[in-house]
């Protein structure tokens, strides 16, 4: 009798054991969820204008958004004058993204390009700078105005 009761104090030692292991593994899987789901909180959407022309335009753009740390994704749209950017907001924010892009020569809604840079831009980057940034498709209607008088 004294022989199995070690082999039931063994065996039940040997599922706890087990027990606990498994627990902890469960604990570290539920660490890691979470630190995914803070992850993705932090990651901000944002779009605002840009004033461009053309594909090399796009690429000069989104090189310099997709530049600033902290940036994931950066696309500009060459017929709305319009760039979505998704960034981590614990990293970086939106007026960096702006800057950054006037720094390569182009104006934003919120900064205006770097003159060197945009002098140095192709002939065909080099855009009006009172073209319209549609960022939303509306249009302001003091810009239809005529302004003869």
């Amino acid at each position: 009798m004294n022989f199995s009761n070690k082999h039931v104090i063994l065996g039940v030692a040997l599922l706890a054991a087990i027990g606990f292991t498994s627990c902890k593994n469960e604990a570290k899987q539920e660490t890691e969820t979470t630190t995914e789901v803070s992850q993705e909180l932090a990651m901000a959407e944002v779009s605002f204008g840009v004033r461009g022309n053309c594909g090399m335009c796009k690429s000069t753009i989104e090189k310099a958004a997709n530049g600033v740390e902290g940036v994931s994704i950066a696309i500009w749209d060459v017929d709305k004058k319009k760039i979505d950017v998704t960034y981590d907001n614990e990293k970086t924010n939106e007026m960096a993204i702006h800057n950054a892009i006037a720094a390569s020569g182009y104006d934003t809604e919120k900064a205006t390009g770097d003159l060197d840079a945009y002098e140095n831009l192709p002939g065909c980057c080099k855009y009006d700078h009172d073209m319209e940034m549609n960022q939303s498709g509306d249009m302001k209607a003091e810009d239809h105005t005529n302004h003869d008088g």
